[in-house]
């Protein structure tokens, strides 16, 4: 009998020293994630992740870090003074992403005032090959909502004679061969000020 409840109060003492550890805060240092890591089986929504529900402590998020499978790039008519550098173009061949993100942002030239619209935002999708020409046309992925289809017509045109007039460009052969079949998505956002002139 006194060996029954010597065994009974261990279990019992084991089971509440492994509940206070598991009420422990965990320190886990979120930055450069964007949101706290938590457990799958935490009530709050989690950040995508990659662990099991089996696992003990947090899991660690899947980070969407800004060069994927898919490459994107936001280009502005009138880019702030803060990034002016990242809208020059290279003056050596393009060896890294961010090169190859300064080429494009640098060849972009919006339609005329007159026949542009405030506010406007178009994405287009293209390939390049190795040798830094593109595999087709830029398909044209999204436009600004209630925006006609002239209006629609003269911003993809704009986008197609900027994009062949720096074409093709010159990638370093490690760059070329990383890029070549990998989609590009550039959003094209005309802010300028149009009629305050």
């Amino acid at each position: 009998m006194l060996r029954r409840v010597v065994f009974t109060g261990s279990l019992l003492s084991l089971a509440v020293l492994l509940s206070g550890q598991a009420d422990a805060p965990r320190q886990i240092n979120p930055i450069p994630f964007s949101h706290a890591p938590c457990s799958v089986l935490d009530g709050r929504p989690c950040t995508p992740s990659h662990c099991s529900p089996l696992d003990h402590g947090p899991c660690i998020p899947e980070l969407d870090y800004p060069y994927g499978q898919d490459l994107r790039l936001t280009v502005q008519s009138v880019p702030p003074e803060r990034d002016a550098a990242k809208y020059r173009r290279p003056d050596h061949d393009l060896g890294t992403i961010a090169d190859l993100f300064a080429a494009l942002r640098a060849c972009w030239s919006p339609p005329p005032e007159a026949a542009a619209r405030e506010g406007m935002q178009m994405s287009v999708r293209f390939s390049f090959r190795r040798t830094g020409e593109m595999i087709a046309a830029p398909r044209m992925t999204f436009a600004t909502a209630g925006a006609s289809s002239d209006t629609r017509a003269t911003y993809l045109k704009a986008i197609n004679a900027s994009l062949d007039a720096c074409l093709p460009l010159k990638f370093t052969d490690g760059l070329g061969g990383a890029l070549a079949g990998r989609p590009i998505a550039i959003r094209y956002v005309d802010n300028r000020a149009l009629g305050k002139r």
